[in-house]
C-alpha cells in the first residue's frame, strides 16, 4: 500500500459467500469417492482461479477476486501489488477491505515501518506461503510501532503472503491480512493459499506480459497486434489459430519457436514438451493447467532465453476471446529479464551479516538513530546497538554514515 488508493479498489459491497475446506483438493484420492461437497469445493474454487485469470486480461476484475480470496482463505482484507522496500513505490497495486484512513496511514507513514518487507525481499521465494512468524520472531512483530499503532487499532493480529514474482530490488505479492476473530495462520490456511499461489504467479506474469494493460477478454483477440510482446492463441493440440504481428516475426524466425505444420512448436524438446502439456491442461479448464507451466522456459540456438505465459481461455470472460478461433489458450512470449541478485543480499552475504543485523542495517539507514530504530523494530535500545556494533565490525565501518555510503553503494551499479 505504497500509493495512494484508487477509489474504486474498495467500492465492491460485502458479499455473503460460502467456501468449504480444501482438504479434497489437498487429498485428491479416488474420484469416486469423492463426496457432493467435494464436488462443489472444486467447484467453487475453479470460479476462483477463473475469476483470477480473468483479472489478468481486465484489471478491473481484481478487486472482487480478491474480495473472494478473502472469503476462501477466511481473511478481513487482501492486496496485490509490488513493492519496492528500497524506493517506497509501487509499480502496481489492487486491494480489497483496506480501511482508507488506514491505508493512507500506511501510504504516508507505516510503508516504512513495516517489519515484514525487508525479510520478504532478502529471503522469500517466488511461490513461498509466509505468515509474519516465518519471517521475523512474532514477539518482535507485537512490540513493533506497525503493530501497535497500524495493525493492533484493526484488530490485525496475522497475514498470509505468496511472493509472486521478485527482482533484484522489487517483489510482487498477494497477501491476506487475518484479524483477530480469524485467529493466526494454521496449515488450513496455508494449504488453501497453496493452491491459489500457482495461479495469481500465472495471472502476474501475464500481466507482465502485456505491461499491465488493460485488455478487455471480449477484445483480447482485436488487440493482439498492439502489443509489442509475441501473442499466439492456440488450440489443445498447440494449432496456432491466430498470431500478432511480433509473434509472426517470431514464427518467420523459426529461433524462438516454429509453426512447422501449423502448430506451435519450441526448438528444444523439453520446452516443447512443457508448452503442449500446457495447452492441454488448458483445454480441461481454469484449475486443471495447476503448477505446471507458469512459465515456461525457452533457449535459442545462440544462447539467449526467451519465456512463455500460457494463459486458459476457456471459461469465464476470456472464453469470449477465444470463441471466433477456437483457441484453447493465449501465449505470451517475451524475453527473459536478467535475474540479478538481490542487492542487499549480495551485501548480506559479502559480510556474513544474520536476519536480524540486516534489519537493523536497513532501519538505521531508513530511520535514524537506536532511539528512533528500536520501538519500530520492537527491540531494545541496547539489543540494537549490539546488532549496530557487529554490523560495524563486520562491514569495517564505525559510523552510521558510513553505512549509509555503503549501502548506496550497493544499490547504485555506478557506485
Amino acid at each position: 500500500m505504497d500509493e495512494a488508493l484508487r477509489p474504486d479498489a474498495c467500492a465492491y459491497p460485502m458479499k455473503r459467500m460460502t467456501f468449504m475446506s480444501c482438504e479434497t483438493l489437498d487429498r485428491p484420492g479416488d474420484p469416486s469417492q469423492r463426496t457432493d461437497a467435494g464436488m462443489a469445493e472444486a467447484d467453487q474454487i475453479s470460479q476462483l482461479i477463473g475469476d483470477i485469470y480473468d483479472a489478468s486480461l481486465d484489471p478491473g476484475l481484481w478487486p472482487l477476486a480478491l474480495e473472494k480470496t478473502c472469503r476462501y482463505v477466511e481473511g478481513m482484507s487482501s492486496t496485490l501489488g509490488s513493492h519496492h522496500p528500497t524506493e517506497g513505490r509501487p509499480q502496481y497495486q489492487f486491494e480489497w477491505g483496506n480501511d482508507p484512513h488506514y491505508a493512507r496511514l500506511y501510504s504516508e507513514t507505516y510503508v516504512k515501518l513495516s517489519p515484514v518487507l525487508v525479510p520478504t525481499l532478502l529471503h522469500a521465494q517466488v511461490g513461498d506461503v509466509l505468515a509474519i512468524a516465518d519471517l521475523i520472531p512474532y514477539h518482535e512483530f507485537l512490540a513493533s510501532r506497525f503493530y501497535k499503532e497500524w495493525a493492533a487499532p484493526q484488530g490485525i493480529v496475522d497475514a498470509v503472503s505468496v511472493t509472486l514474482d521478485k527482482s533484484a530490488t522489487s517483489f510482487a505479492s498477494i497477501v491476506v491480512n487475518r484479524h483477530e476473530r480469524h485467529g493466526h495462520i494454521d496449515e488450513a490456511t496455508r494449504r488453501r493459499m497453496a493452491v491459489l499461489a500457482p495461479h495469481f504467479r500465472r495471472a502476474v506474469s501475464v500481466g507482465k506480459a502485456i505491461d499491465l494493460h488493460k485488455v478487455e477478454a471480449a477484445t483480447l483477440a482485436d488487440s493482439l497486434d498492439a502489443l509489442a510482446t509475441g501473442t499466439f492463441l492456440v488450440d489443445a493440440g498447440g494449432r496456432v489459430v491466430h498470431a500478432n504481428a511480433p509473434g509472426q516475426a517470431m514464427l518467420a524466425a523459426g529461433d524462438i519457436l516454429s509453426g512447422r505444420g501449423g502448430r506451435l512448436s519450441a526448438p528444444e524438446p523439453q520446452g516443447d514438451r512443457a508448452l503442449h502439456d500446457a495447452f492441454t491442461a488448458a483445454d480441461a479448464g481454469d484449475a486443471a493447467v495447476g503448477v505446471k507451466g507458469i512459465a515456461v522456459p525457452l533457449a535459442t540456438r545462440d544462447g539467449e532465453h526467451w519465456v512463455a505465459h500460457v494463459l486458459p481461455l476457456t471459461s469465464g470472460l476470456r472464453r469470449e476471446a477465444g470463441t471466433r478461433h477456437a483457441a484453447a489458450a493465449a501465449v505470451f512470449v517475451r524475453k527473459a529479464a536478467l535475474d540479478l541478485a538481490c542487492p542487499l543480499a549480495t551485501m548480506a552475504e559479502l559480510y556474513q551479516l544474520t536476519r536480524a543485523e540486516m534489519r537493523v542495517l536497513i532501519a538505521i539507514v531508513e530511520i535514524g538513530g537506536v532511539p528512533e530504530v528500536a520501538p519500530v523494530l520492537g527491540i531494545s535500545e541496547t539489543t540494537v546497538k549490539t546488532h549496530l556494533q557487529r554490523v560495524f565490525e563486520k562491514t569495517g565501518t564505525n559510523r552510521q554514515a558510513d553505512l549509509v555510503k555503503l549501502i548506496a553503494g550497493f544499490m547504485n551499479p555506478l557506485g
